[in-house]
């Protein structure tokens, strides 16, 4: 029998399906086999996984790591860190930093930073908005692995795209097979509330929430998936916060619309009530919402209308939290290395099954963005992309052992239950005992195998009807 390079023995290793007690052997940088006892293979290395489980890498569909412009916040280097800390493998970065990554130089720069620093495998975002429609198509020659359109203002303050740049952007995107992820806001009803309350000396907590009133989400999410059905473009639409708009996606679902959602944490877990206490900390776009939206948005991931959680991990230095107007208080914190602890902490708690985490944290997302079953499983032929977990570990989140630049979070002081032990990314151990190795550079782009488009109404496009000739 040939001797592999690593064995994972002796855990349970979870699928959406199934918890079953097994050998797991890798070589290079794939599983080749999973067996139990006498049939596993010699192995160079043993890790001993025994009472533990070992879970696929989760696969983070949205996180911002700031790196051009914004570092001091974050970087590839901090960010990936985190991720692997909190035994994700795979992130898919945004590209609102500075300069966006709406051009082929600032792609190739990204791609150049990220190359040098990553501990985990990623993908990069390409920015879809009112002038670099004529650029998509580049973009996605040279290496995005999705476009992000920003509906709605958020930090880098990127304008949104007119409907008509949107129509016309999803309409390339649906030629090309492309998802492109939403942050689903209305902006000019959260422009004018905004600036009323300011006129009107509003500048507490609560104002951001009231600035941002669940019709500016029902309103972006009908628009969105109305564009996506006619053009036939892949929408993903980010973090959603609110029970509102859930039934539009319910029905483009129904009507064959490949539509994705994804939720976070702080939306299930965290209400409005938190910012007495935690004020500027917890502010976010969109919003933390009154009670009730946590639970709907646990019922729409149950029945499938949302698909995955992600982290909308976006840190900012204490400081730039800690005003007393909440306008001037950055939008956002970091969460890619608390996802998990968090998620199986609801676990114990009941309120999901591991198998149903492994599936809305690794496998929905990969499937989402074509890495599947490369990425999101355990499986011989899939990447060694695997969290190491122990259910029964007891901890407190504290800001202070983030690895993000960010020493701020509002989970600090959060009692969880399970804990990441170790963290391999395509083989390679990049945490061992929870303690993060120097393993820089080893994160590579995500190899991504998108279904064949199926644009829609081609003959309507823009591109359509300004080549058209009458005769």
């Amino acid at each position: 029998m040939k001797t592999v390079d690593l064995l994972i023995k002796g855990g349970a290793v979870v699928s959406p399906s199934a918890t079953i007690e097994a050998d797991i052997a890798i070589d290079g940088e794939r599983v080749v086999g999973i067996a139990a006892g006498e049939m596993s293979p010699p192995a160079r290395e043993t890790v001993d996984a025994s009472g533990l489980h070992v879970l696929p890498g989760a696969v983070d569909s949205h996180v911002h790591f700031r790196e051009p412009g914004y570092d001091y916040k974050e970087n590839w280097q901090t960010g990936t860190a985190a991720a692997a800390c909190g035994g994700t493998t795979t992130v898919f970065e945004m590209p609102n930093t500075h300069p966006p990554t709406g051009t082929l130089e600032a792609l190739r720069d990204k791609q150049a930073r990220a190359k040098r620093q990553a501990h985990v495998d990623y993908g990069i975002y390409g920015l879809l908005d009112e002038n670099n429609i004529d650029v998509l198509e580049d973009l996605t020659r040279a290496g995005v692995s999705g476009f992000k359109c920003f509906m709605g203002n958020t930090f880098g303050d990127l304008p949104a795209p007119s409907d008509g740049a949107m129509l016309e952007g999803f309409e390339i995107l649906a030629r090309l097979g492309m998802r492109c992820t939403v942050h689903a806001e209305n902006a000019s009803i959260m422009a004018r509330r905004e600036a009323k309350m300011r006129e009107a000396g509003r500048n507490d907590a609560p104002a951001h929430l009231a600035a941002r009133p669940e019709i500016c989400a029902v309103e972006a999410v009908g628009r969105a998936t109305a564009f996506a059905e006619w053009t036939g473009a892949r929408l993903h639409i980010a973090h959603k916060s609110s029970a509102d708009g859930l039934d539009l996606v319910r029905r483009a679902k129904s009507r064959g619309v490949d539509v994705t959602v994804e939720t976070c944490p702080q939306y299930l877990i965290f209400t409005v009530d938190d910012m007495d206490a935690l004020g500027g900390q917890l502010r976010v776009n969109p919003p933390i919402r009154e009670k009730g939206h946590g639970e709907a948005l646990w019922a729409a991931l149950h029945d499938g209308t949302i698909d995955m959680i992600a982290t909308d991990h976006a840190p900012h230095l204490p400081e730039e939290k800690a005003s007393n107007s909440i306008w001037e208080c950055e939008c956002g914190f970091p969460g890619v290395e608390t996802q998990m602890p968090i998620m199986l902490t609801q676990v114990a708690e009941g309120r999901l099954t591991l198998n149903q985490y492994v599936q809305w944290s690794a496998a929905a997302p990969a499937r989402a963005w074509g890495c599947y079953p490369r990425k999101g499983l355990i499986a011989p032929g899939s990447d060694a992309d695997i969290a190491i977990v122990d259910l029964a570990a007891e901890g407190r989140i504290s800001r202070e052992a983030l690895h993000s630049r960010s020493h701020m979070t509002p989970w600090h002081g959060f009692e969880t239950r399970g804990r990441v032990v170790h963290t391999l990314v395509r083989g390679r151990i990049v945490v061992r005992d929870g303690v993060l190795a120097d393993a820089a550079g080893w994160g590579r782009p995500v190899v991504q195998d998108m279904p064949e488009p199926a644009p829609r109404n081609v003959d309507k496009t823009t591109a359509a009807i300004t080549a058209y000739r009458p005769d």
